[in-house]
């Protein structure tokens, strides 16, 4: 199984991440990684935090003449901002924040709890899930995220926008300030981060990641544990301050007749040898996932981020020690991390497909996944030649 792990803390030395079962021969693309980081510390609404800052993953293990070997691999992302010892302990918990619940938790005071509990830590989860994408990419899939709403503005990408290539999408997203799809309506999206920052408040958003060129039979619809779409919430639901995942349209798919909910299943006789196998959708409403398995639509992921809860107009809290009413503590934050964060559900999204590729086909090198991968889809297609095929 691919599977990864991170530790740090925010103001600690450094932000690792621990991935094991990556397969060997894979080029490890610094590059890529750092790029991906960096991304991440852009957007518009960011703090103070990201002038400091400059990520970089340097890659300790599982790497010999620039490629992957099989064993474990750890990236370090080190902290410039490094002064755990002399911050500050708090006593004004924050509402909508780990303060409270962990410090009850942990019998500890809050210091602690914030330190981990940071959005820092996705610095770990962007690396492993870029990582992770080095694999996908050799296999020719593609992962483009980008953001949908900040706060109640929307940035729909039109339909003729959503039929151009991964690259040409990844192009419009890198050249606008809030990493959408939508240019021309980003002026009303600063517009709300600075009425927010003038405001002393806080803002969030919805993200939308797509995954291009998916074999069929990823995940599987066996045990509830193993369905892929399960596993792909879990791991987005688990993102500092994202709150609602859907796949597909989701929750929209609760208000229409079942005749307008489900995508028809059409053949394509041109689309033989591709990934679709010649089964083609002329919609793709449950986001390319049915039963917890991929059927060769691009997976679409929507997840919704709230406010971040450190407000420079604080609300109010408890004093742990007097128990008296008072405003909650307040250290450098952003007003709206939703650019970032679409970085960090992209990369996330990422590595469960990549972990999902790996418990399908194999994963102890490159090139055995490849030689499987067209083994299986080879033998699909002799199987749909033979009418009874099924039998």
């Amino acid at each position: 199984m691919l599977n990864y792990q991170t530790a740090g803390e925010s103001h600690g030395k450094g932000i690792a991440a621990l991935i094991d079962g990556f397969p060997s021969g894979v080029a490890l693309d610094s590059n890529f990684i750092d790029g991906e980081l960096i991304r991440r510390q852009k957007g518009y609404g960011r703090g103070g935090r990201q002038a400091i800052e400059t990520d970089s993953a340097e890659i300790l293990t599982g790497i010999l003449h620039g490629s992957s070997m099989g064993s474990p691999i750890l990236l370090w992302v080190k902290n410039r901002d490094y002064k755990l010892e002399t911050m500050p302990e708090l006593t004004r918990p924050r509402p909508g924040h780990g303060d409270l619940t962990g410090s009850i938790k942990y019998g500890t005071g809050i210091r602690p709890i914030l330190e981990r509990s940071s959005a820092r830590e996705t610095a770990g989860r962007v690396a492993a899930g870029a990582l992770a994408r080095l694999l996908l990419r050799e296999l020719g899939i593609e992962v483009v995220g980008y953001v949908q709403s900040v706060g109640n503005v929307d940035l729909p990408p039109g339909a003729e926008t959503l039929r151009k290539s991964p690259a040409e999408l990844r192009a419009i997203r890198d050249a606008t300030e809030v990493f959408s799809l939508c240019p021309e309506a980003e002026s009303q999206a600063t517009r709300a981060i600075d009425a927010a920052k003038d405001a002393g408040d806080t803002l969030g958003g919805v993200v939308e990641v797509r995954v291009y060129n998916v074999p069929f039979g990823l995940g599987t619809h066996a045990q509830w544990s193993t369905k892929l779409d399960g596993r792909i919430a879990q791991a987005v639901a688990a993102i500092q301050a994202f709150k609602g995942v859907e796949i597909g349209d989701g929750f929209k798919l609760a208000t229409l007749p079942g005749s307008q909910a489900h995508d028809e299943i059409l053949w394509d006789e041109s689309q033989r040898g591709t990934r679709t196998q010649g089964f083609v959708r002329p919609t793709n409403h449950a986001g390319g996932l049915e039963a917890g398995m991929t059927n060769g639509q691009p997976i679409v992921v929507r997840a919704a981020m709230k406010p971040i809860p450190t407000l420079r107009k604080p609300l109010r809290s408890i004093d742990l020690d007097s128990k008296e009413q008072v405003l909650a503590s307040f250290e450098r934050s952003d007003v709206c991390a939703i650019s970032a964060a679409s970085v960090v559900v992209e990369n996330v999204v990422g590595f469960e497909v990549a972990a999902a590729i790996v418990e399908k086909f194999g994963g102890d090198s490159l090139a055995e996944i490849k030689d499987r991968i067209r083994l299986f889809e080879e033998t699909v297609a002799k199987r749909l030649e033979n009418e009874n095929w099924r039998k």
